[in-house]
């Protein structure tokens, strides 16, 4: 498989916008493209997905553990000529207080991927020779394999950065000139999602890619793609890690402009576990689908749709009903503050006796989680490794079950989400890929749930 990873010294200096360009320039060109995004993030995978036809897949150590990353990776990059991996923050940059476990340069590592290297060049000429010597050297089991030089401003600029790369023998594969057009909308949590941009996103990417295409040598990005060594690896399959039940008991799977935040390998585990998957649409749909006996609630952004959510009583209403009859309910992060009481004042589910809100606090990182009591999704006891993302908080009352239990930075002991009857609501996102057996159980709870409802008519 013919693969590369896009990085960058720091956040901000353009791999989404060249990543995606990229992407998207090499599918305009007949190749096909398989994209993937280091780390927890849910919203540059879904530009992706437009740049390429295929949905955006995440591969993170942290969540995943390394042993499953170069498996998945494989699964997502069947029947493709090519891979771009995404990146995240600085090419360094990993899991706080660790040798850089879930960095790019660690999913490269783990990949044996070259590296395309993203220069905001603004403010810089002949000390960038010392940058890329820096990152070159700082680990060469690290192949920086060519530059992309970003917001050049001038042809001068151009040629003296040219220079620069030249001094430290890096090729330059493209170079793009300073253009705010090149930008994707962003807004508290970083880029607007694909979904909620429509067709504005779409044109975005379009405007991506063509200059990504003016501006960069595929061909040479091929050759440095196809220069990855071979990979003997076996292909993540989701039938191998769950059994199905029998029953195809319908989950449904909120999806629309406010609920984006989800893993493509979660719907793909909950059909081999045996469910029938059916999307709903919390602004737009009214009632759950017909026979639905479990819910998944991802996250997304409810907070800037929250008048519409709440003008949906009907959908409202059929959610907390199945919550009130022990329907097995997962929601994550968005998907909490929709079972809430109320988000910024208005109307929710009120499945839970809480109230949401924005704060201007953000609260962002990885959890090592247990379970503290038994659930639809775990065991008591089960471990895993989340991520929290959001800047809303909730109002809750005392003693309440929580869904997990962790060690805060300071050490403090941490209680959060909640566990009601067959309701497992929490603010952290986990990657059902790495704990398959909680998709299995929840789909057995579906099922089980079904079976009931169905010996008693």
């Amino acid at each position: 498989m013919s693969r590369l990873v896009v990085a960058a010294p720091a956040s901000g200096s353009g791999k989404t916008t060249v990543a995606t360009g990229l992407m998207a320039a090499l599918r305009r060109a007949g190749d096909r493209v398989a994209p993937f995004k280091v780390g927890p993030d849910y919203i540059d995978p879904g530009y992706h997905g437009l740049a390429t036809g295929r949905p955006g897949r995440n591969l993170d150590p942290v969540m995943l553990g390394e042993h499953r990353v170069a498996s998945l990776f494989a699964h997502g990059a069947r029947g493709c000529d090519v891979a771009v991996v995404e990146g995240v923050m600085g090419l360094f940059d990993g899991r706080v207080d660790t040798e850089g476990i879930g960095s790019t340069a660690h999913v490269a590592k783990l990949l044996s991927a070259p590296v395309l290297f993203v220069v905001d060049a603004r403010g810089q000429s002949r000390s960038l020779a010392a940058l890329l010597h820096g990152f070159r050297g700082y680990d060469p089991t690290v192949r920086l394999g060519g530059v992309v030089l970003n917001q050049v401003g001038s042809a001068r600029h151009e040629h003296v950065l040219r220079g620069a790369c030249a001094e430290v023998g890096l090729e330059v594969l493209g170079v793009l000139p300073r253009d705010d057009g090149f930008r994707l909308p962003s807004r508290h949590l970083g880029l607007v999602t694909a979904a909620e941009h429509g067709r504005a996103a779409v044109d975005a990417v379009d405007a991506i890619a063509a200059a990504v295409a003016r501006h960069v040598d595929l061909d040479a990005v091929r050759r440095l793609a196809a220069g990855a060594p071979s990979m003997a690896v076996p292909t993540w399959d989701p039938g191998a890690e769950v059994a199905p039940v029998p029953g195809a008991p319908v989950v449904a799977v909120a999806g629309g402009a406010a609920f984006t935040f989800g893993y493509a390998e979660h719907v793909e585990l909950l059909r081999a576990a045996g469910a029938e998957v059916v999307v709903v649409d919390p602004l737009r749909d009214e009632d759950l689908p017909e026979g639905t006996t479990g819910l998944v609630l991802p996250g997304g952004f409810p907070e800037q749709h929250a008048a519409g959510l709440s003008a949906n009583a009907g959908l409202r209403a059929a959610v907390a009903a199945l919550a009130r009859s022990g329907g097995p309910v997962h929601a994550e992060c968005g998907g909490l503050l929709y079972l809430a009481r109320s988000l910024d004042g208005v109307p929710m589910c009120g499945v839970l006796d809480a109230d949401g809100a924005m704060t201007p606090r953000l609260t962002l990182g990885y959890r090592d989680a247990v379970a503290p009591v038994d659930s639809v999704l775990a065991p008591a006891g089960a471990r895993i490794t989340g991520h929290e993302f959001h800047r809303t908080a909730l109002s809750a009352p005392a003693g309440a079950r929580p869904a997990w239990r962790w060690r805060g930075h300071d050490a403090r002991p941490v209680a959060e989400g909640f566990v009601l009857d067959g309701v497992h609501a929490s603010y952290l996102h986990t990657h059902p890929a790495s704990a398959p057996e909680s998709v299995a159980r929840f789909v057995r709870a579906c099922a089980s749930g079904s079976a009931r409802r169905e010996a008693t008519r």
